[in-house]
């Protein structure tokens, strides 16, 4: 038995646009709730979330019934944390801050079974074989691995050409809030400077074959993203919605 299609992977190859949405919250009930939302695809986020690997592992399970297809970004980008995801059942890792085409190989590698790669072979008794029931896991992991790189600074800007050219790399998240930090405005990823440097990007993304991605906060950015070309597209963070909903439900009824 193969390891299991990646159809995440397999929508970005045929083009089709993938709605998204971050989440934050580290807790697999609320992965599970977010799974019947209907996006077709979640970050769970080891960055800037409270996140191990346990809590990640509990979320893949809790979202292995969901049609939302789990994205699992890692805090850095390290060769023994891939491996750990990648083992607990993750097909698509998200890796921030890329900004060389050196750094864009290593992660490919760390994908990769040898002789392409370098990840341990040890997943026969973890979750990514269904606990050594898929036997032909080894043979076929490598071709389902989705690897999506993040360019967020201006040094990943100036090398995203060479990283386009990494085989191994299925799409490029640009990380708006972190560019327009490093270009100078401070989170303001609106500022027209930011807005043409992002376009510029995904235009050269398409063109160069790679899916194109990037997260939206507001419904503005989020259509700006849309008609620059981007293909998965995240439009909101889990923890950003129940504050704000929430905030809003709190006003309204203490205003009467």
């Amino acid at each position: 038995m193969p390891a299991p299609m990646n159809e995440f992977k397999q929508a970005l190859k045929n083009g089709s646009r993938l709605i998204g949405c971050w989440s934050s919250f580290a807790e697999a009930v609320t992965a599970e709730i977010m799974g019947t939302a209907g996006f077709d695809w979640l970050v769970i986020d080891g960055e800037h979330a409270p996140n191990d690997i346990r809590s990640i592992r509990d979320q893949l399970m809790a979202l292995a019934h969901s049609p939302s297809h789990p994205v699992v970004r890692v805090p850095i980008g390290e060769t023994a944390l891939i491996k750990m995801v990648l083992d607990a059942g993750a097909q698509t890792v998200l890796v921030p801050m890329v900004d060389s085409a050196e750094q864009a190989r290593e992660l490919v590698r760390a994908c990769r079974y040898p002789p392409e790669g370098v990840r341990g072979v040890g997943a026969g008794a973890a979750r990514a074989t269904a606990y050594g029931s898929v036997s032909d896991y080894i043979q076929s992991a490598d071709e389902q691995i989705c690897l999506l790189v993040q360019v967020e600074n201006r040094a990943g800007m100036a090398a995203l050409d060479d990283i386009l050219k990494v085989e191994g790399v299925d799409g490029v998240f640009i990380g708006p809030a972190d560019l327009s930090t490093d270009m100078g405005y401070q989170g303001n990823s609106a500022a027209p400077e930011v807005r043409a440097t992002i376009a510029d990007a995904i235009a050269r993304i398409k063109a160069a074959g790679k899916a194109p991605g990037i997260l939206g906060t507001t419904d503005e950015a989020s259509q700006a993203y849309l008609d620059m070309g981007a293909q998965f597209l995240a439009v909101g963070i889990d923890v950003m919605l129940l504050a704000q909903a929430s905030r809003e439900l709190a006003s309204k009824w203490k205003a009467k």
